[in-house]
C-alpha cells in the first residue's frame, strides 16, 4: 500500500503514476475520476487489470469486470472509518507530514480491528 498526500483542490489522479511506482497490484480498482488515456496505457503496459468504469463521453467504452468493481466499497468504508476520527476529518494540523503521520497511524489502527 501506498499513500500520498494532495491538496484539497487538486485532483487524485495526478499522483496515481507516483504512487505506483512504489507498489506492483495485480488490479487497479478506481471510480471514473480514474478514466484518462495515459493512466489506462500505463497500467496496461505493467500488465496491471485497469477496473474503471468508462466515462460517459467514451466514445467506445471499454469492458470491466463489474464483480470485481465491488470490491471497492472495501476502500470506501476504509475512507469512511479513517473520517470518524475527528483530526482526521477536520485536519487540525497544520504541517503536511504531521497530518500524514496522523492519518498512518489511524489506518494502524483501523487495521488492528
Amino acid at each position: 500500500m501506498a499513500l500520498s498526500l494532495t491538496p484539497g483542490q487538486r485532483a487524485d489522479i495526478t499522483k496515481a503514476d507516483t504512487l505506483l511506482d512504489e507498489v506492483d497490484p495485480e488490479a487497479f480498482i478506481a471510480d471514473k475520476a480514474y478514466d484518462a488515456d495515459t493512466l489506462i496505457e500505463k497500467l496496461e503496459e505493467r500488465q496491471i487489470a485497469p477496473v474503471i468504469p468508462s466515462k460517459k463521453s467514451r466514445r467506445y467504452p471499454r469492458k470491466m469486470s463489474f464483480s470485481f468493481y465491488k470490491k471497492r466499497n472495501i476502500i470506501e468504508r476504509f475512507f469512511a472509518r479513517l473520517k470518524q476520527f475527528r483530526g482526521i476529518a477536520t485536519r487540525y494540523d497544520k504541517l503536511k507530514s504531521t497530518f500524514l503521520a496522523a492519518v498512518q497511524l489511524v489506518a494502524a489502527i483501523i487495521a488492528i480491528k
